[in-house]
């Protein structure tokens, strides 16, 4: 397979560009119908995604209704055998089953109608599945393919007091820290280990000396597997990404190195990008599952879902696996999760789209017009929170030159330029990207879970916003309803706020 890195650009957080250019349509989605939107004006310019007979795809298979029952989901998945597939993750719980195939024709041998259970179907690659598929042509035999969740979340209760704060040696380095009051902050409270934080990501050194106390291998999971859950192999691999961001929003306060944003919080790594730097939606699918099941309280997400950097719900081959991470996040939420997500290292203006020349990153991009139902994930999922860059430089605190942004589309802001962070093998580093300030706001929200334990994610992102830091914005851009500019959202995220 081709590899482009992309996506392991968009995780170190390096600027992409989204270049503006005409936009050239390639015909028909053949083999990959589904129920679709209907079309904006304009309409996003398809794109032929269409296998080769005998090539082994992954396809989404959305049921029509929510949570299933054992019955309907049996019934659903033999129509998916019959209809060429092989079924290798069930989630009832949102109504979605990750198929593999080789027939090409799979999704048209899905039956339509009102009989049939289900909704829609789409590839969730433009690639041949490079992991193979679990239990048949690889070594997995993973028992956590269950039908139904095992382990419910529970309260977090406890607030451990921080009053006396001496530094870590590199803390005077963390100008990130300083900038939302984080130093201020623990001289209150460094957070709770009752409260656990998701690193969904391309997983986490958990030996590492600034994240060993803090590490909970427990509530670790690698999704990198075709989307099945192993309870193995979450520790990072082919990329640092994973540990930086775990160490911005959890390294200990322990004498050591630098300290997180949430020192006493406990860390869990999610991993959900293969060796490749791809994160395909099915992994994060499994990603929010199991942060759903195993009682996490945030999650961070500094990616966007691959192969697409915009999902067009208008187009059938790319709505399935829109509408498979929809309804993950949203069944995570309403388990309590509260998601954040970096909204993105392209300068683009996420509220008027243009054009994308980087899709599909998998395979061969092509230029394709989009419209306002083209969405960048998860960033763009209602409900998440959406962070923006900022930079310190010589004009002060201000949006990161390579931040997108857009009225209505960032939540706040965070500092995400030459971040120094914790890097595999006990080492350390700086990186920058909205990636770097995403993490920054999911340590907050810790704080905050951890000051008002009982409240829901709803509740923690509304005190979020109004704790934030409103930043002065001009032109049309910056505008918006509700103290809510297109820079900077409600503004720069507080912790000390968030322990008061």
């Amino acid at each position: 397979m081709t590899h482009p890195s992309r996506t392991r650009r968009r995780l170190l957080g390096l600027a992409t560009t989204v270049a503006l250019a005409s936009a050239v349509a390639l015909g028909s989605t053949a083999g990959t119908t589904a129920e679709a939107s209907p079309a904006s004006d304009p309409p996003s310019t398809p794109v032929d995604t269409a296998p080769a007979d005998g090539t082994l795809m992954s396809y989404v298979v959305n049921l029509k209704e929510g949570q299933v029952n054992d019955s309907q989901l049996k019934r659903a998945e033999r129509v998916v055998t019959k209809a060429g597939g092989v079924v290798v993750q069930s989630w009832p719980q949102i109504g979605v089953i990750v198929a593999h195939s080789t027939k090409a024709a799979f999704v048209d041998n899905l039956p339509k109608g009102t009989n049939s259970p289900i909704k829609s179907a789409g590839q969730t690659r433009t690639t041949a599945v490079a992991e193979g598929t679990p239990g048949t042509d690889s070594e997995d035999k993973s028992p956590s393919r269950s039908r139904k969740a095992s382990v419910e979340r529970t309260d977090t209760t406890g607030h451990e007091q921080a009053t006396k704060v001496k530094a870590d040696p590199r803390e005077g380095e963390q100008w990130g820290n300083k900038a939302i009051k984080a130093n201020r902050a623990h001289k209150i409270s460094g957070g709770s280990s009752d409260v656990v934080v998701g690193v969904v990501d391309s997983g986490v050194d958990g030996l590492h000396p600034d994240l060993v106390s803090n590490f909970r291998s427990d509530k670790s999971v690698s999704c990198q597997n075709a989307g099945v859950p192993e309870r193995k192999n979450w520790g990072p691999t082919t990329s640092s990404h994973g540990t930086h961001v775990a160490g911005t929003i959890g390294a200990a306060r322990n004498g050591e190195g630098i300290v997180g944003i949430a020192p006493n919080t406990a860390i869990a790594a999610v991993k959900v990008v293969n060796d490749g730097g791809f994160i395909y939606p099915e992994y994060a699918v499994c990603g929010m599952m199991w942060s759903a099941m195993q009682g996490i309280d945030v999650t961070n997400n500094s990616y966007y879902v691959d192969p697409w950097a915009f999902w067009c719900s208008d187009q059938a081959n790319q709505a399935p696996g829109m509408e498979a991470v929809r309804r993950a996040m949203s069944y995570a939420t309403y388990k309590g999760v509260a998601h954040v997500a970096a909204s993105g290292n392209s300068t683009y203006d996420l509220a008027n789209k243009t054009t994308d020349t980087t899709s599909p990153n998998d395979s061969k991009a092509v230029s394709r017009q989009l419209n306002k139902d083209c969405l960048d994930l998860p960033t763009e999922v209602p409900g998440t929170v959406s962070v923006s860059s900022v930079s310190d430089d010589k004009a002060g605190i201000t949006k990161s030159g390579f931040s997108n942004y857009g009225k209505g589309k960032i939540t706040v802001a965070a500092p995400g330029a030459n971040i120094l962070s914790t890097l595999p093998n006990g080492q350390y580093g700086s990186s920058s990207g909205t990636s770097m300030a995403s993490p920054h706001v999911a340590g907050v929200l810790a704080l905050l879970k951890a000051t008002h334990p009982k409240a829901s994610p709803e509740r923690l992102i509304g005190l979020l916003k109004s704790q934030a830091t409103e930043m002065p914005c001009d032109g049309d851009t910056c505008a918006g309803p509700d103290n809510n500019n297109g820079y900077y959202g409600h503004g720069l995220v507080d912790a000390l706020k968030a322990v008061k």
